[in-house]
């Protein structure tokens, strides 16, 4: 019984200790790299593509300064690992809502050229200067 106790003993104890390790450290680099993340978030313009990922953030952040500050590195460790993890999705739904934007934009311009180029070819046709258009007359050369 005694051979068997040493053993669980060492065993406590080192894991009492690696836990107190994994404390030990404060968590600079994600807390860094969360402050970072989030900033960019808020540049990307975040707020109005994604607002509740980047709320999200926010909290997660300023939840992670104040565990840090209460040194519960873990728990830092963890919010910020979130905080970043967020920001970064609002990054990628604010791009792609520019994206949409862009995307919109591009067809609404496509759409009003071909309307002031139809009513200028009516116009054209209607005065007798051009002569009409058939569509095999646009098409490339081959």
């Amino acid at each position: 019984m005694r051979t068997f106790l040493a053993p669980l003993s060492a065993t406590l104890a080192a894991l009492t200790l690696a836990g107190c390790v994994v404390e030990g450290s404060p968590p600079q680099e994600q807390l860094a790299r969360a402050r970072t993340l989030v900033e960019q978030a808020d540049k990307a313009g975040a707020q109005r593509y994604a607002a509740a990922d980047i709320e999200r953030a926010h909290r997660e952040l300023s939840d992670a300064e104040s565990a840090n500050e209460a040194k519960q590195y873990t728990e830092a460790r963890l919010d910020a690992e979130s905080a970043a993890a967020d920001a970064d999705l609002a990054v990628a739904r604010a791009a792609d809502g520019e994206a949409e934007r862009a995307a919109h934009e591009v067809v609404q311009a496509n759409a009003t050229l071909r309307s002031e180029t139809q009513r200028e070819i009516e116009q054209s046709q209607s005065s007798g200067s051009v002569p009409p258009v058939s569509p095999a007359d646009t098409s490339p050369p081959r």
